[in-house]
């Protein structure tokens, strides 16, 4: 396969110590470096453009199919106004929580609430997702904010997962006593959205000081894009000493 040259790679030193020019070589060997690093440049721009304008066109979509005609701008202008409906589910929502502070609101949650709470299969799957955005977005959650090590999927391999919380009273009489647990997520790579969930020893796990994106941008990358070596370095395990078998 053949590798990316970085852009430093490309910049030679003459014997004085200045940085001089592209490293003398044939002019194919030119062109490929210049090509490379082209791709260098405008791929993370270009990826990163279409995913901001996929995210928009999609949510305008949305929007627009909600709103009255003579309502959008387009309708009166001949050419379309991009980013309209972002705008618009951003202040929608923002008035939302607003108005969820209320006293009045409080009041008509609870009472719709209620009303959910009393459909068989909408209420199993409302509990379910609103939990989940309240533990994903809440400020105090402990959720996800850890990454840590450990040693799967057999001896001396080792693999990056997000700690989780510790197991409910419920499920922890089920596992060993006397021993704390804590819930970890394994994702697989490159796509982390999948992986595995299970409860492991707190003793077997080894806390990284690293943030969860830059652990998220290591299994992504499958290793090209690695933390920082000092980051790297400040591993701890979460208890001074392991057991050893």
């Amino acid at each position: 396969m053949t590798q990316i040259p970085p852009l430093q790679s490309l910049i030679e030193t003459d014997p004085d110590g200045r940085q001089g020019g592209v490293k003398s070589a044939g002019f194919g060997a030119k062109i490929r470096n210049w090509f490379l690093t082209g791709i260098v440049v405008a791929g993370p721009v270009a990826v990163t453009a279409y995913i901001v304008w996929w995210f928009v066109d999609t949510i305008d979509a949305w929007v627009r199919g909600l709103l009255p005609q003579n309502v959008v701008p387009d309708f009166y202008l001949p050419f379309r106004v991009p980013g309209l409906g972002v705008v618009l589910a951003f202040l929608g929502l923002t008035l939302l929580g607003c108005a969820a502070h209320s006293i009045a609101a409080v009041g008509l949650f609870k009472i719709g609430e209620a009303l959910l709470a009393r459909m068989p299969v909408i209420r199993s799957i409302y509990k379910s997702v609103k939990q989940i955005f309240e533990t994903l977005f809440s400020q105090s959650g402990q959720s996800f904010r850890k990454v840590g090590m450990i040693e799967f999927p057999g001896k001396a391999s080792w693999s990056i997962v997000f700690i989780s919380l510790p197991p409910s009273p419920l499920i922890g009489s089920h596992l060993a006593s006397g021993e704390p647990y804590v819930s970890v997520f394994l994702p697989c790579a490159p796509n982390p959205t999948t992986g595995f969930y299970f409860y492991v020893p707190a003793r077997e796990v080894i806390e990284l000081a690293i943030t969860p994106e830059a652990a998220a941008k290591l299994i992504m990358s499958c290793g090209v894009i690695q933390p920082e070596a000092a980051a790297a370095l400040a591993a701890v395990a979460l208890h001074p000493q392991r057991e050893t078998a």
